[in-house]
């Protein structure tokens, strides 16, 4: 089924960097029959609490974006929170999903459930084909098992979930905790205060070498709106630009763009994480989406709402 401007939809993780954006494209997209609750209305690691919610709302879509979500530092130190608060999250919503017949629901995962040594660009075929970044495999396997959760139930109750794994995303709502958010936002904020200081050096941890691709989050809430109104696809689909830069020249971007003049340097003593990973694209391409917001623009979009959003921003 296509998505309809009727259609009872559950957008699971509203207040998120991705949820916030899939919510402002609903909303103008004329979408006003979406059900949302943050975690003090609906616990989603409850499985009673889910089930309950869903005989009451009885959605028709259910978007998936909810989950427990961080840089390598979050990742490598909470490894039992990670795998265990996902595996619960996507469980409890995809089985309720199941039960109350919910006629299409897409998950969101992530890029980094693919091989550590993954040959580039990464085509979807390449999951579970060699073994992940030690760093984030707890939350790589709790994603990779819930796109098979919605596999294997498409295959024994013809249902149409459909699993997506968008790269590394940043934009407004983004998480600028140091030690919990990721590289991009994690940057803007270190050479935004490196800035006020005047400080002479800002060190970032490992070599630069490592490249990343980036996806500004509207467009990947676009990338998701566009799957659920113009097909019906149920296989993994991968959501980017098909362009990476490295960590080196994007810290270089990023400090030419915030206004820091100081030196960058590295930490070469601390760990890089996956040496590179770009999607292929060709997949998202052929279904009639592409991204819009180029990186420079994308990161001086973040950094206006950074500056403006201080107060709320997660710091």
């Amino acid at each position: 089924m296509h998505i309809a401007n009727d259609s009872r939809i559950y957008l699971a993780g509203h207040k998120g960097l991705v949820g916030s954006a899939i919510a402002k494209r609903l909303n103008s997209g004329g979408y006003d029959n979406v059900s949302t609750r943050d975690h003090r209305a609906l616990e989603l690691c409850d499985q009673q609490a889910v089930d309950l919610f869903f005989q009451e709302e009885k959605p028709d879509i259910v978007i998936l974006a909810a989950a427990k979500v961080g840089g390598i530092l979050a990742n490598n130190t909470y490894r039992a929170d990670f795998i265990l608060e996902n595996l619960q999250i996507q469980t409890n919503i995809i089985s309720s999903s199941l039960k109350h017949k919910v006629k299409r629901l897409l998950f969101l995962g992530s890029s980094c459930i693919y091989p550590r040594e993954c040959k580039q660009p990464i085509r979807e075929e390449y999951l579970l084909t060699g073994p992940l970044e030690p760093t984030n495999r707890p939350y790589a396997l709790a994603k990779i098992a819930g796109i098979e959760l919605c596999d294997a139930i498409n295959a024994q109750y013809g249902t149409s979930y459909l699993s997506v794994m968008p790269t590394n995303l940043y934009g407004p709502n983004d998480n600028f905790h140091p030690e919990t958010s990721h590289v991009l936002p994690a940057l803007i904020r270190r050479f935004h205060e490196a800035k006020l200081s005047e400080a002479q050096v800002v060190t970032i941890w490992g070599t630069g070498s490592p490249k990343r691709e980036f996806l500004y989050v509207d467009d990947l809430a676009d990338a998701c709106v566009h799957l659920l109104e113009k097909t019906e696809s149920t296989q993994l689909v991968n959501i980017g630009t098909g362009v990476d830069i490295s960590i080196f020249d994007l810290a270089t971007t990023i400090s030419n763009i915030v206004g820091y003049s100081g030196q960058i340097e590295f930490d070469t003593s601390k760990p890089d994480g996956t040496p590179r990973k770009l999607l292929d694209v060709s997949r998202l391409s052929s279904l009639g989406w592409t991204a819009s917001v180029s990186l420079e623009e994308g990161i001086s979009r973040t950094y206006s709402w950074f500056l403006a959003n201080q107060e709320s921003a997660k710091l």
